[in-house]
């Protein structure tokens, strides 16, 4: 016990020493961009001056996403440090068993409803200790969880949408507001390059266009924070929430030439797939599927601890993962590349860069799990973390620390 203790004290002093100063010097701005698919080494794929010049200026590392690393449950780990097995998204699309119908990030009905969205964002985290908040498109950001908003928000389902350009230009406006009115914290998605990414692969001309406009935008973001008579006071953090690998039709594996259709009832969702097998044939479907190359089959008690998955109510009996650019299902996909993967698979990791006063200079930092952001923002926010997965030990190395 004493020995926990003694941890415990250790963190707490620790968080202490990087919080940014408080009181009549208040904390510094962040805004936090997430590039959806930006793979950790399109910077050395393609051309990324702007990308290039962030970590010159302060700290560039590799993040680890959870599993799966798929869009909505990274982007919500990002923003509250749960893993998606706790905080609730845990795919794109599932089926909800207690209400008997599929959850999917395309569906408003269930997408709208805050009942899946568990923990607690850092909008409402900082919010509630009464520092003003900014989100553009950041899942969660339009939907009452914990009957929250942050200040300043956009909603998805509005006609039309904003340009990526119109985004940093209304993150920018945001934060010329009159300073008791202004967001100290901003988080912005951009939907790219994760669809060009699905449809030329990780490796396609397409791909490299898309990542060099993108690099431009941040460029162009930087320039508009530098305008600003404070931007010496202003942190910018890029990252993303998923890498992206090479698919193809030739690795994948039709469902149907494994198992019998009469042993499950339904087959919800890709990498993972969760199949809903009826009881009396849950052990033919597992051990059918068991001989199967490329991909594993778990019931879900056995699920590999380094997943960190596995408790939600929601995952079915027996789920199935691919290895790492294989497909399984019912028909294989039409574009060349995809993500959800293992975590561990070097193509689903993803980019972190960082600068201002609160970042080291020319820093590299160690890889580490994005559960960790959420505490990167509590500390830069000034605020008082809620419980979660995320290590801080990860990120204090990366933050300059008070005199």
């Amino acid at each position: 016990m004493k020995l926990i203790y003694s941890f415990l004290l250790f963190l707490f002093v620790a968080f202490l020493c990087v919080q940014p100063s408080r009181g009549e010097n208040p904390t510094h701005y962040t805004i936090i961009v997430s590039l959806d698919g930006f793979r950790w080494d399109y910077p050395e794929k393609y051309t990324t001056p702007h990308l290039d010049d962030m970590a010159r200026k302060g700290v560039r590392a590799v993040m680890r996403p959870s599993y799966p690393s798929s869009t909505f449950p990274n982007h919500y780990t990002l923003i509250t440090g749960l893993v998606p097995d706790h905080h609730g998204i845990i795919n794109n699309s599932f089926w909800d068993i207690e209400n008997n119908r599929a959850y999917s990030m395309g569906d408003s009905l269930t997408r709208n409803d805050p009942a899946y969205y568990k923990g607690e964002p850092i909008w409402a985290t900082a919010q509630r200790q009464g520092v003003p908040t900014g989100s553009i498109y950041w899942v969660g950001s339009d939907i009452p969880i914990r009957d929250t908003y942050p200040t300043y928000y956009k909603v998805w389902a509005d006609e039309s949408r904003l340009t990526f350009a119109q985004r940093v230009d209304t993150a920018l406006a945001w934060l010329q507001k009159p300073e008791p009115e202004r967001p100290r914290l901003i988080t912005l998605y951009m939907d790219e390059p994760d669809g060009v990414g699905h449809r030329s692969g990780p490796g396609g001309k397409e791909t490299a266009a898309v990542v060099q406009q993108l690099d431009s935008l941040i460029g162009h973001l930087v320039q508009g924070i530098d305008a600003l008579p404070f931007s010496d006071q202003v942190n910018l953090i890029v990252t993303s929430d998923h890498g992206m690998t090479d698919v193809s039709s030739s690795r994948f594996i039709t469902i149907d030439e494994h198992l019998n259709p009469a042993w499950y009832d339904r087959v919800i969702g890709s990498n993972p797939s969760f199949i809903f097998a009826k009881p009396q044939f849950r052990d033919s479907v597992y051990q059918a599927l068991s001989q199967v190359e490329h991909i594993q089959v778990y019931r879900k008690h056995e699920i590999p601890a380094s997943f960190h998955y596995g408790t939600n109510p929601h995952i079915s009996d027996l789920i199935v993962v691919a290895d790492c650019g294989w497909q399984f299902g019912t028909r294989p996909s039409s574009t060349l590349g995809a993500h959800g993967y293992d975590i561990y698979c070097p193509d689903m990791q993803v980019i972190f860069f960082a600068y201002g006063p609160d970042f080291k200079t020319n820093y590299q930092g160690a890889p580490f799990d994005n559960t960790a952001i959420y505490l990167l923002l509590s500390v830069l926010s000034g605020v008082e973390p809620a419980p979660g997965d995320g290590d801080i030990n990860q990120i204090l190395p990366f933050l300059q620390t008070k005199d």
